[in-house]
């Protein structure tokens, strides 16, 4: 009877691949967290000259999103790998979800009078996930996996805990080190001494439910884009032209955005990962190619803020590293994006990317508007020249 039940666990390969509601669910909790990530760098950025310290804001808020972006990415997988219909499922995914929530309530102290609470619901989190998955699978092969993450995040758990009751001038240093462990872990598959990995490429899963999982939490980046637009829109009332335009140009940022990732390689990726020959390979590839995109998405919606907020100010040179520098990386994981699903770097994409990153030290000189008019420029030519070629040449297909 147990045997039995252990298997209902495992998603049915054949099953549909669209994401449970149970899953969408989940994904309201990432969206207020991620919020609080974007918000962590404004402050940083808009704070007065005494206090202000734009590398130590920008390191904390990618720290944030690593950690956020490693419990979303293997809930994905969970999902991916387990009937979300299933009960146990279920709970396991809400509560990952009320930690979600958790973390992000306490995540602007967290290096501070905080610390305790946010380590102890991410290890919670972390190490919760794995423990119950293995109790669950009994005597499944599938065990073997399960109980190696659980052995690696109980050796990050250390430094974690650790880091939260050291002093704050060591707390970054120990937490990091916690976090590359987790990292480290799945990257190499977790290895056991005598017991080899056992990397995700190798594993067998839903990859088209993935995939899509993978462009869902794009469409929340962007999401993340359209709100702050839309709330910065509303506290400036958008008295002047400037104002008005910023926030014109920065809704059309963002539909390029969309636009350029849509047009080829993040629309064609479920047919990808089903003709692959190494679906496993994709999978694990697209992780890193949307952790890039999803970051690229949310640095330059920051931008967004800075740039209505004081269209004629110049920015210097921190709003033109998180506009012209977050559209850069963006092209530059679709261009990766592009050898994904076809087998070729999109050549207009690395050129934009360069275009954009040589703008850099220029934009520090120019209006905040300038810079986002730099910046919507350099993804129009590439988003209208996708669009030439799309007319000129019969569609791509993706590479077996």
């Amino acid at each position: 009877m147990s045997d039995v039940w252990t298997a209902r666990l495992l998603r049915d390969p054949r099953a549909s691949s669209r994401a449970a509601f149970l899953e969408l669910f989940f994904d309201l909790a990432f969206v207020f967290a991620l919020t609080r990530v974007s918000q962590r760098l404004i402050s940083e950025v808009t704070a007065s000259e005494p206090e202000r310290d734009v590398v130590a804001g920008g390191v904390e808020s990618l720290f944030f999103f690593l950690a956020l972006w490693l419990i979303w990415m293997l809930a994905a997988w969970v999902t991916s790998l387990y009937d979300p219909e299933q009960a146990f499922v279920q709970a396991l995914v809400i509560i990952i979800m009320l930690g979600v929530l958790m973390l992000a309530i306490t995540m602007p102290h967290a290096f501070g009078s905080r610390a305790v609470a946010f380590a102890g619901t991410y290890v919670t989190i972390q190490l919760g996930r794995p423990l119950l998955l293995t109790l669950a699978l009994r005597g499944h092969p599938r065990r073997k996996v399960t109980t190696r993450i659980t052995i690696w995040t109980a050796v990050a758990a250390v430094p974690w805990l650790v880091g939260a009751v050291v002093g704050e001038q060591v707390r970054p240093t120990v937490w990091a080190i916690a976090l590359g462990i987790e990292f480290v872990g799945f990257v190499t598959g977790w290895p056991i001494p005598r017991r080899g990995a056992s990397r995700v490429n190798q594993w067998e899963f839903n990859g088209v439910h993935l995939v899509e999982r993978y462009q869902q939490v794009f469409l929340i980046a962007l999401g993340e884009s359209i709100l702050i637009i839309g709330l910065t829109s509303s506290a400036n009332q958008l008295t002047t032209v400037a104002e008005v335009a910023a926030f014109a140009i920065a809704f059309v940022v963002t539909v390029l955005l969309w636009r350029i990732y849509f047009h080829r390689a993040g629309h064609m990726l479920p047919e990808a990962i089903r003709v692959a020959q190494s679906p496993g390979r994709l999978g694990e590839s697209s992780t890193y190619t949307h952790l890039v995109t999803v970051a690229s998405v949310l640095t330059t919606a920051v931008g967004f803020e800075l740039v209505i907020a004081h269209p004629t100010d110049r920015g210097g040179m921190p709003l033109a590293v998180i506009m012209l520098g977050g559209a850069a990386l963006f092209l530059l994981a679709q261009s990766w994006a592009e050898r994904e699903a076809f087998g070729l770097l999109s050549v207009r994409r690395l050129a934009g990317a360069l275009v954009l990153a040589v703008a850099v030290p220029f934009g520090s000189l120019l209006p905040g508007l300038a810079v986002l008019v730099t910046t919507a420029v350099v993804l129009t030519l590439v988003n209208t020249a996708d669009t030439l070629e799309t007319h000129r040449r019969p569609p791509k297909t993706p590479r077996a």
